[in-house]
């Protein structure tokens, strides 16, 4: 099982890194994508990919989350030009476990200003079409947007749309765009109806890009509510898939291990 989205520099799975990576492992995992979120992330990642290679593969990510955005100071705009120009600075010579540019995207829940987030999305999509990357993309209340964006940018190289939990319409046209779908703990509710009948059609017409995630340590799994989630949870999702698609867990696990390989690793 390849976990495509883990956040494994947070301090709820940093402190114990050893044992969270140990647990995953021994539950299926075999390789994970940690995306970036701040400039003090990508090196923290860098480090852990390197210290880990020799219990699984960890591939990262260099990406400027909205929610890290420095909105407050004076000179936000000053500050959001610095750390893109680091971005691309980081991509003259990348580490070798860099596959993408993200975690970027947009949010409509939080205070940033939506110009300072499309400023900051915009850039990354431009470096990520310049390096020849996928991107990872974050959204909450901002589809639209999102699809103007990669519109406006002319945006051809594809990635993933993290925690995926739009309607079929929507998965279609990031699907048009070459998008592939993170399918994560959304699906293990049973009250997450509309999005388990989208994953349910995207099964049947869309396997090709669907991608397993779990987002840790955020987006706990149905049951495991009020706990730092984890990677090694990502069989919770698997089996939500098996039962929405009536796939065996093999068939999920290869699919999905398959995406994987063709979006980040060819």
């Amino acid at each position: 099982m390849i976990d495509s989205h883990c956040h494994l520099d947070l301090p709820a799975l940093a402190d114990n890194i050893d044992s969270v990576l140990q647990c995953a492992k021994q539950k299926g995992v075999n390789r994970m994508m940690a995306p970036g979120t701040t400039v003090p992330s990508w090196k923290k990642l860098q480090r852990i990919s390197d210290s880990f290679a020799h219990l699984l593969p960890i591939d990262t990510a260099l990406g400027l989350h909205p929610y890290f955005l420095q909105a407050n100071a004076d000179n936000a705009i000053a500050l959001l030009k610095q750390n893109v120009d680091l971005l691309e600075q980081s991509l003259t010579r990348p580490h070798s476990s860099v596959k993408a540019i993200g975690e970027a995207g947009l949010d409509g829940h939080i205070n940033t200003s939506m110009a300072l987030q499309k400023s900051a999305l915009d850039a990354q999509l431009n470096i990520a079409a310049s390096a020849s990357l996928p991107i990872i993309l974050h959204h909450r209340k901002s589809h639209h947007l999102l699809f103007e964006a990669l519109k406006a940018a002319k945006f051809t190289k594809g990635g993933v749309i993290h925690a995926f939990s739009g309607s079929i319409d929507v998965a279609k046209r990031y699907i048009e765009r070459g998008f592939m779908l993170g399918i994560g703990g959304t699906i293990t509710y049973e009250r997450a109806g509309k999005t388990r009948d989208t994953v349910s059609y995207l099964l049947k017409h869309h396997r090709d890009c669907l991608l397993l995630e779990t987002d840790a340590p955020d987006m706990p799994m149905s049951g495991r509510q009020g706990q730092p989630n984890r990677p090694e949870y990502i069989g919770d999702v698997v089996s939500a898939l098996r039962t929405l698609g009536d796939e065996s867990e093999e068939s999920v696990v290869a699919f999905t291990s398959a995406n994987y390989a063709r979006l980040f690793l060819s």
